[in-house]
């Protein structure tokens, strides 16, 4: 089975989406975080978390260095027992953050680690981590595929690599089109994060072409008449 997170910061939407029985947890960014006008992020985290008490949320470091980012980790942890926290693979400089994760792992922090390519990567990461506490290795599919790389045999062979390790799920990240949840679900993704239009679209999943085509030329034929176009 292959969860679906919600990939949002909004307060609204993550209350609207916390209802949903498909809706099995939830991720954030800095950049969502920014786009939901949150000012204060460890204030605006916790309102957050006051809506969403049971349900996974991962958070994310925004630190660039190995100290910093633990003692963001750290605080990050504290907030609740449901919380993950998520760091990067690498910092904005290229280096690796192995030390940081075999620690926070060391200490049974749940992670989300985050902006992985490929199944070298995973690899290394792997070989850092305990096999009890909870690891999330969230694979960065779309991404790859908009500079023109195929990321299914990296996301296969990373799922391959990870099968010993009971306490390590793979999640597709950034997710295109409803179509890569049952991509992922092909494969045996364990998680895919969904932006809450695509989640809408999958709970829609079974219209026939017959159906599609109906609706494709209703579309077309409402759109003419309201603009009231002459031939």
């Amino acid at each position: 089975m292959t969860k679906i997170f919600c990939d949002i910061a909004d307060l609204n939407l993550i209350k609207k989406f916390n209802k949903k029985k498909i809706v099995k947890g939830f991720t954030t960014n800095p950049s969502l975080m920014r786009k939901a006008g949150a000012k204060n992020y460890q204030n605006y985290s916790k309102e957050i978390l006051k809506i969403c008490k049971n349900k996974p949320v991962s958070f994310e470091v925004f630190a660039d260095e190995e100290k910093e980012m633990l003692i963001q980790a750290y605080k990050i942890n504290s907030w609740g027992k449901n919380v993950y926290v998520k760091v990067p693979i690498i910092n904005s400089k290229g280096q690796f953050m192995g030390k940081v994760i075999k620690q926070l792992n060391n200490k049974n922090i749940k992670l989300n680690i985050t902006a992985v390519y490929t199944a070298k990567q995973t690899k290394k990461i792997l070989k850092l981590l305990n096999k009890k506490t909870k690891v999330i290795i969230s694979m960065f599919v779309g991404r790859a595929s908009d500079v023109g790389k195929d990321p299914l045999p990296e996301v296969i062979l990373s799922l391959r690599n990870a099968k010993k390790f009971k306490n390590v799920e793979i999640l597709w990240a950034s997710v295109r089109e409803p179509y890569n949840y049952l991509q992922a679900k092909k494969i045996g993704c364990q998680i895919i994060t969904i932006p809450p239009t695509i989640i809408e679209k999958i709970e829609n999943f079974g219209n026939s072409f017959h159906r599609l085509t109906i609706e494709t030329v209703k579309t077309f034929l409402v759109d003419s008449k309201k603009s009231n176009f002459k031939i």
